[in-house]
Formats: C-alpha cells, sequence, structure tokens
C-alpha cells in the first residue's frame, strides 16, 4: 500500500479498520519517529538505543599496533532491533508501492489478479536484488573467499556490524510480511502461499543466526537471493506483455533454480558433514555459543537438503503440469481440423 494509495474523498472514521490501512505508513512513521527523537534526550537514550542501535556488542583487543574494535554477537535485545527495523520496512514497503508499482499499474491497467501478483513481485524483486547486492558486498567486505572460512574458526559468534545488520534487516523484512497481508487486504486464497514462504524464510534465518551459522547462510542466501530476483523481473516483464523477454529471463531462472538447489545442497554436505566435523564437540556449549554437536549438524544438513528437494518436487511438478496444458490445449487446437477434414 502506498502512502496515499487508495484514499477516498470520504475520510474514513479515525481508528477504524479503512483509517488504518490508508494510513498504515504515516502513523508507521510517527512511531518510527518517537525512538529516533527518544535518542536525543539523556533520559530515554537508553531505551530509544535499544531500538534504533545493535545490541549485543563486545570490545576485541587487536595486536600491538592495532587498536581494539567492536564486533557483535546475537541476543535476547535483538528482538527490540528487529522490531524497530520492522517498522522501517513497512515504510519502505509503501515508498516502492506508492513511487514505482503504483505508477506502473497505471500505466499497464492490470486485472485485479494481475494487480495483485504484480505489486507481490515488484515487492519481492527489490528485497531481492538488494539483498543479494548487500550480501556480495559482504561477502567481498569480510574477506570470505574460500570455502573453508565456512567452518574454520567456529563458533562465529563474534560478526562484524554489516554482518548482524544484515541479519536483523532480513528478520526484520519477513516479519513485517504478516502485518502486510492486512495493510494489502492480500485475499485468503493468496494468503496461504504468502504465510508459507515467509515461515519458511524467517525459520531458515532464525536458526542460523541464533546457531552462529550466519557464514553458510550467508552465502545460500545469496544463492537463493539471485535466482528469486530473475524469477520475479520475469514474471514483471510478463504482466508487461513483453512475452519474448519473459520466456527468456524465464528460461535463465530454470536453468539457475536447478543449478542453485544443487549448489546449496553441496555447501550444506561441505559444511556439516565435512568441514564442522572437524572440530565436532560432544555437547552444546551455550556460554561458548558452539552448537557444533553431531545432532545439530545433521539437522541442519537434513533440514537443508528436504527443503531444497521439496522446492526441486514444486519446481519439477509445476513443469509436468504446464506441459500436460500445452499438450491438452494442442490436441484441442487439431481435433475441429480433423473433423472439419473428414466432413469435407
Amino acid at each position: 500500500m502506498g502512502m496515499r494509495r487508495g484514499r477516498s474523498n470520504k475520510n474514513p472514521p479515525v481508528f477504524s479498520h479503512e483509517f488504518v490501512i490508508q494510513n498504515h505508513a504515516d502513523i508507521t512513521s510517527c512511531v518510527a519517529m518517537v525512538f529516533v527523537i527518544g535518542l536525543m534526550f539523556q533520559a530515554t537514550s537508553p531505551v530509544a538505543s535499544l531500538f534504533v542501535t545493535l545490541q549485543h556488542n563486545v570490545t576485541i583487543n587487536g595486536t600491538e599496533n592495532a587498536e581494539p574494535y567492536n564486533m557483535y554477537t546475537c541476543g535476547i535485545k535483538d528482538l527490540f532491533t528487529v522490531f524497530f527495523y520492522l517498522l522501517i520496512a513497512i515504510i519502505a514497503h509503501a515508498v516502492v508501492q506508492e513511487y514505482v508499482l503504483d505508477k506502473l499499474n497505471r500505466k499497464m491497467h492490470l486485472s485485479k489478479v494481475k494487480h495483485s501478483k504484480f505489486n507481490e513481485s515488484g515487492q519481492l524483486m527489490t528485497f531481492y536484488f538488494a539483498s543479494a547486492a548487500w550480501g556480495i558486498d559482504t561477502i567481498m567486505r569480510e574477506g570470505f573467499h574460500s570455502i573453508n572460512q565456512l567452518w574454520q574458526e567456529y563458533p562465529h559468534n563474534n560478526m562484524p556490524f554489516m554482518l548482524k545488520f544484515y541479519f536483523i534487516i532480513q528478520m526484520a523484512y519477513w516479519v513485517h510480511n504478516f502485518p502486510e497481508l492486512y495493510f494489502q487486504k492480500v485475499k485468503k486464497d493468496e494468503m496461504q502461499g504468502r504465510i508459507q514462504y515467509t515461515v519458511l524464510y524467517l525459520v531458515f534465518i532464525v536458526v542460523a543466526y541464533s546457531l552462529n551459522f550466519t557464514r553458510v547462510a550467508l552465502l545460500m542466501m545469496v544463492l537463493h537471493y539471485i535466482v528469486e530476483s530473475v524469477f520475479h523481473l520475469a514474471r514483471l516483464v510478463y504482466f508487461a506483455d513483453k512475452l519474448d523477454i519473459a520466456n527468456h529471463c524465464f528460461m535463465v531462472f530454470n536453468v539457475l533454480f536447478v543449478l542453485v538447489r544443487l549448489g546449496t545442497i553441496t555447501l550444506a554436505v561441505l559444511t556439516f558433514w565435512y568441514g564442522l566435523q572437524q572440530s565436532s564437540q560432544d555437547s552444546i556449549d551455550v556460554a561458548a555459543g558452539n552448537f557444533n554437536t553431531r545432532l545439530v549438524r545433521i539437522t541442519c544438513l537434513t533440514a537443508t537438503c528436504l527443503l531444497q528437494a521439496w522446492m526441486m518436487w514444486n519446481f519439477i511438478t509445476f513443469h509436468l503440469k504446464r506441459i500436460r496444458e500445452r499438450t491438452v490445449a494442442t490436441r484441442k487446437l487439431r481435433s475441429p481440423t480433423k473433423k472439419k477434414g473428414k466432413g469435407e
């Protein structure tokens, strides 16, 4: 929903459902500004900083020639930070909707069904592309150039600022999808699919963040986001009636989708079965943030492989269904011709 989208000449009653939906971006902006303004006053700064700034920072003593530097760990206070950036995600969602997607919608004159799917793909493509670019930049910046770094020096409980901020934004964005179901008036038949993939993203990211498997999770997310950005770009082009370009984009997506599924499984096997096994321990050490036990590794590996297999199954099922539909359509086109020939 845009900041002015859907407003009619008749003003709905204050605090009614329609009022909240039409003005949710403005309301959210006001709530976020309360936390930002709170940073300016000494009395409220400690509480406001709990929401706005990253928590659980630790100081690492440098070498003789290097100064101490700050790193970050995960903790319960991250929930406050996620809440604040959830508000920012809602505002950003509204800005993209109003100033980009709504203008394109008015030019293309889409039906209600296509209109909803266009908005969904537009929002997701923006997020996927930005997250993939940010993730690649983080990988290059932190020097994760070798595959061995996915498991070496585990536990990776000390995170640099950008890596922790990346995961905070990821969690905030996927949590914000739940209130957006209400703000966008998503239909019940579309709601199940959106809730399904939102929950899957949240579970994957939260578990990886909590168990300090952030490096391998970052690489998997970047690969997945690149593929998904291509898919939603193809959908947007398709809705714009650029069918030739859309077909080429879908072909690229089909190839990348299979490659990324195989690549993700390979990364999971190398990390959880081979790499982390070298420093495995018998029990979980919560204080040290070390969850490298056989049970945890097998569970993570199994969950990752099952998720990839489920996605691949849906992918194959979808294409088989399309092939059957095309075959039936072709037969229907040919049958009148045959009947006409017999009649003559």
